[in-house]
């Protein structure tokens, strides 16, 4: 098995469940234009992504990390005509493409882009007393994700769903010697989770066009 041959995996499938949207499409190659890192989700996780928001009647969805937009396409198309997508980002070039994406995708009345870096927009969504979000995406560096998890677990209700994505980064969560923040941060965010009585979680390896990863989901007890 190779990364090749994953990426096969990905193509059948997605030719067959996820066929080519030119929305999603055009989300991409505008990424890639303005010269943002190629690291937006896959197809099949997209997918997944809007499925879960769909199984979740979720109205409300915060995400953590833009990048292009193209997952929050995704998740905007789950939500119902009266929903809402918060979606922060740090960068504000990769904000400026990923709200033409929005825009462009329709759903520019839906979602709501904020700027900044999510240490400091997180609080100000407490402060504003927002309604609890049904299910929260974190896709952001990872050195900071066990503080994002702190405020999205502080932001959810009981049954609200939190995905993790880049938990495994190609096995690479196993040295626990590593010098890598992100490993840091991804494994301190693994033992708080553990240790929190108020969630289950599971973790699921990945492999595919985008390589050896996974994704980590939480769900807020009742």
């Amino acid at each position: 098995m190779n990364k090749d041959q994953w990426s096969d995996v990905d193509a059948y499938y997605d030719s067959l469940f996820v066929p080519h949207d030119a929305t999603l499409d055009a989300a991409l190659e505008d990424s890639a234009k303005a010269g943002l890192p190629t690291i937006a989700v896959s197809r099949a996780l997209g997918k997944f992504l809007y499925l879960q928001a769909r199984m979740l009647q979720a109205r409300r969805i915060l995400e953590i990390g833009s990048l292009g937009g193209y997952s929050a396409i995704w998740l905007a198309r789950a939500l119902p005509s009266d929903g809402h997508l918060i979606t922060l980002e740090a960068d504000p070039k990769h904000a400026q493409v990923a709200r033409a994406n929005i825009a462009r995708a329709g759903f520019e009345s839906l979602v709501d882009l904020r700027i900044g870096s999510a240490l400091d927009t997180l609080p100000s969504l407490a402060e504003e007393k927002t309604e609890a979000f049904d299910l929260t995406f974190i896709d952001a560096d990872k050195k900071s994700i066990p503080e994002y998890f702190a405020w999205a677990l502080k932001l959810s209700h009981p049954g609200s769903v939190i995905i993790i994505d880049n938990v495994v980064r190609n096995g690479a969560i196993l040295n626990a010697n590593s010098d890598d923040p992100d490993i840091q941060g991804t494994r301190r965010m693994a033992d708080i989770i553990a240790a929190e009585p108020r969630v289950s979680a599971t973790t699921i390896q990945t492999v595919g066009s985008k390589g050896y990863d996974g994704f980590t989901l939480v769900l807020v007890n009742e």
